[in-house]
């Protein structure tokens, strides 16, 4: 009965222990063989006091040695489960870690692709680009040709340009010469008519005709009073001269005379068939002071009026 007693006793006393770590007190890290040696002890001293059975104490012995293989076991399984919770805790943090890592993978390999569009876009933008310059590269080489074509019409212009300039150079010098002389050399030209009267002659001896309607008279070299040219200067002239005559089986002519010499005698007969008239022209060198002058022979008829059909004409060519 005390022996039964005795280990109620000791497994109530375990159960105890239990309780405590169990419940945050003692814990079973705390138990150790001689606390349980001490109780068996304690015990077998009560129990030697109550004469107890050397087999009940060999029982509580291995019943002790049971105990003890029980905790150590208990303590590691509870590390197991701490090492197991841990290795959880880290395996989900590895799942989370993986997962954004997998997020990430799936980021870049998006980023990836793209890049991949962009990559060939550039590289087909890149192979326009290089077209691109392979054609400006012919037209330049186009453009460098046509430059220096270009250039040596340019240099050819710039030499026919200096001839130009060296000719344009001896005209200007000739021009100014030749201004010079003009200025110098005098301005003679005169243009005149007979008269608007109508008929003139006939008369028994030549008279000088006086050609009175003045058309131009530059240098004033003909006299109107007199009806002769002088000669400003020596030179080459130029002269003509016109005669007209209406009435019927009349002659009519005109002497062109050079100071005392006759040049020419221009005439004509006015027969049934209407009016006649005559016209002639001569360039005569003159010296200084020469005289030319018109004459209506002895017995000859000429007529003038407001249409000039009479006229009388002059100019210096060049003087010498």
């Amino acid at each position: 009965m005390r022996s039964a007693a005795a280990f109620l006793a000791l497994l109530l006393c375990l159960y105890w222990t239990r309780a405590q770590g169990e419940s945050g007190g003692v814990t079973e890290n705390d138990i150790t063989q001689t606390e349980v040696q001490s109780e068996i002890l304690d015990v077998k001293a009560t129990s030697d006091q109550t004469n107890i059975t050397p087999d009940i104490w060999a029982e509580l012995e291995e019943l002790r040695d049971m105990v003890i293989q029980h905790s150590v076991e208990l303590r590691k399984m509870e590390k197991l489960e701490q090492e197991n919770t841990a290795i959880q805790a880290r395996l989900t943090a590895s799942e989370i870690k993986n997962a954004v890592l997998e997020a990430r993978l799936n980021t870049a390999e998006n980023v990836v692709e793209e890049l991949k569009r962009e990559n060939t876009v550039l590289e087909a933008r890149m192979n326009n680009c290089e077209k691109v310059v392979e054609e400006l590269k012919r037209e330049n080489s186009d453009l460098k040709t046509r430059l220096n074509t270009a250039e040596n019409v340019v240099e050819e212009l710039k030499r026919e340009n200096t001839v130009l300039e060296a000719r344009m150079s001896s005209n200007e010098l000739q021009v100014e010469e030749l201004k010079r002389e003009n200025a110098e050399q005098p301005k003679v030209a005169f243009s005149v008519g007979l008269t608007d009267a109508g008929y003139v002659g006939p008369f028994n001896t030549e008279i000088t005709l006086k050609f009175s309607k003045i058309f131009t008279n530059i240098g004033q070299a003909y006299s109107p009073t007199t009806g002769v040219f002088t000669a400003p200067v020596r030179g080459t002239y130029y002269f003509r001269f016109t005669g007209f005559e209406t009435r019927s089986s009349n002659w009519m002519g005109i002497y062109l005379y050079h100071n005392d010499k006759r040049i020419t005698i221009s005439d004509d007969i006015n027969d049934s068939h209407g009016y006649v008239s005559v016209s002639n022209g001569f360039v005569l060198q003159l010296e200084k002071g020469d005289v030319i002058y018109l004459v209506l022979p002895s017995g000859y008829l000429v007529y003038d009026s407001a249409n000039n059909r009479t006229t009388f004409s002059g100019f210096l060519l060049f003087a010498m």
